[in-house]
């Protein structure tokens, strides 16, 4: 049985060594890692088109810009798993908070490699001529649309992570579970 104190199975004094789970450092080196991926996809999607004479360039700057979108990805995960809520079994609470960063990155992805693949294929052969169809600017600009709601959404997430709430027992973290229980 729990008592007053306790939740989980755990008193609330016995937090202390959850509350170590991010400590500044390696939130700051992660955030800086996050940063410098997203500046290097404003990069791609700003200069690309000035390399469309060398396709074999532009395809591997597609390529490393489609990787970094998968670490983000996988970067902000993992720290969705670092949470004690995520820990304390209240996964429907982190997918509910940032959901639209979840879902605004995988359609940004898709896009991505979308736009990356078209362009490549209509480019490979002849990249002396300009080559724009109407579907591909279609895509161009939904994806280039899509590029500024991701960086803004995932910054805006992987800041909100900091949040200490999210890494220890809290009041606000009972009356969530409260929530769900019922």
């Amino acid at each position: 049985m729990k008592g007053p104190g306790q939740l989980w199975n755990v008193p609330l004094g016995a937090q202390e060594s959850r509350r170590k789970m991010l400590q500044t450092s390696n939130y700051s080196l992660v955030l800086s890692l996050q940063f410098l991926l997203l500046s290097y996809d404003l990069f791609v999607n700003s200069f690309s088109e000035l390399l469309r004479m060398a396709p074999v360039i532009q395809l591997v700057l597609f390529i490393i810009q489609d990787i970094a979108i998968l670490f983000n990805i996988i970067i902000i995960f993992l720290m969705f798993f670092n949470t004690f809520v995520f820990q304390a079994g209240l996964v429907s609470l982190l997918f509910h908070k940032f959901k639209g960063t979840i879902i605004l990155t995988a359609v940004y992805f898709a896009l991505s490699i979308s736009f990356h693949v078209w362009v490549m294929n209509l480019r490979w052969k002849n990249s002396n001529r300009f080559v724009w169809t109407d579907g591909l600017q279609t895509l161009f600009v939904f994806q280039r649309l899509a590029a500024v709601l991701y960086c803004y959404f995932y910054k805006r997430t992987a800041v909100r992570l900091g949040d200490p709430r999210f890494y220890q027992d809290s009041l606000w973290l009972r009356k969530e579970f409260m929530q769900v229980r019922r």
